[in-house]
């Protein structure tokens, strides 16, 4: 087991937290970070988005942990500090959509070595959403989960929709997917667009806190998502659409500003969960953990409600 950088000066997690270098079954080498609990009432697995990285949800972990509640989370494959297979560090890149449940696999594992508290529960963020939502369905075993903003379809006008479809599986075909889909840019969102533009949290403090752990550790940063990636994602979401419910109970939450998943496929899904229950946030916009104190509040509540009667 070997140790990994953990930025404790920029995650502003728990003390007790560490992180290590993990190799995949396909020999793709990931790194996965942990924070322990002085109480046993279980592990977390936390499945964060597309472009994020351990340290982003150390303040999750915190807040998970006031609560009795260990967290696990993880540098997909192709960002963080993970390795990234695109030519271009700054492309978001993956092969196989299916590749991401040999990370969950990993991550799975290396809680049960590490001897983390059981049970387990899930908490997946945006694409780690479509992520926990296929190794829901088959067959994680976790007690319940928690969803915020999970990317069950991208939002975009119905007029791009045969675009996307059309030129990420050309470039397949011709073997250009490794390349940035078109109106994707290198420099990563935090940095290119000012508090009062962007579509991730209404919280100014939580917007400094990101800016300042990319500008501390740029190597952290990810730019656009590769045209094999939109490929991939596309298909993905399409073929889970259409199973059914995992039986596992869950709470999904959604701001009203969401603008980057498509919130139709949200309730859609959630009108089908058996016993799952949709959180709408008034005024939230697409990172209900990185909002204001309130919110957040409100959120890891809900969460350890949740968890507490399926222990």
């Amino acid at each position: 087991m070997r140790y990994a950088p953990l930025h404790a000066d920029v995650a502003d997690g728990p003390d007790a937290g560490a992180a290590h270098w993990l190799q995949t079954t396909d020999n793709a080498k990931i790194r996965v970070g942990h924070w322990v609990s002085d109480a046993d009432r279980g592990t977390v697995l936390l499945l964060p988005g597309r472009t994020e990285y351990i340290e982003k949800y150390g303040r999750a972990a915190a807040d998970l942990r006031a609560r009795g509640y260990a967290t696990i989370t993880i540098d997909w494959r192709g960002q963080g500090l993970s390795d990234r297979a695109a030519p271009d560090r700054a492309t978001g890149h993956v092969a196989d959509f299916g590749d991401f449940q040999k990370d969950v696999a990993a991550m799975l594992t290396h809680a049960r070595d590490l001897g983390l508290p059981k049970p387990f529960y899930m908490i997946a963020h945006s694409m780690g959403g479509a992520i926990g939502l296929r190794a829901l369905i088959e067959g994680l075993p976790v007690r319940a989960a928690v969803f915020s903003a999970p990317m069950w379809g991208i939002q975009m006008a119905a007029a791009l929709r045969p675009f996307a479809w059309g030129i990420s599986s050309i470039a397949r075909r011709v073997g250009l997917d490794s390349r940035m889909a078109p109106g994707q840019e290198r420099e990563t969102y935090l940095n290119r667009i000012a508090m009062g533009e962007n579509t991730l949290t209404s919280d100014p403090e939580m917007f400094a806190h990101m800016q300042r752990q990319l500008a501390t550790y740029p190597d952290l940063a990810l730019g656009g998502p590769s045209l094999r990636w939109l490929n991939e994602s596309l298909i993905d979401m399409r073929r889970m659409s259409r199973l059914a419910s995992p039986r596992v109970p869950a709470t999904t939450f959604l701001g009203t500003a969401e603008s980057i998943v498509d919130p139709a496929r949200i309730h859609d899904r959630m009108a089908r969960w058996p016993g799952g229950t949709l959180e709408i946030v008034e005024g939230g916009k697409h990172e209900t953990m990185m909002e204001g104190p309130e919110v957040r509040s409100r959120f890891f509540d809900t969460a350890a409600a949740l968890f507490t009667a399926h222990t």
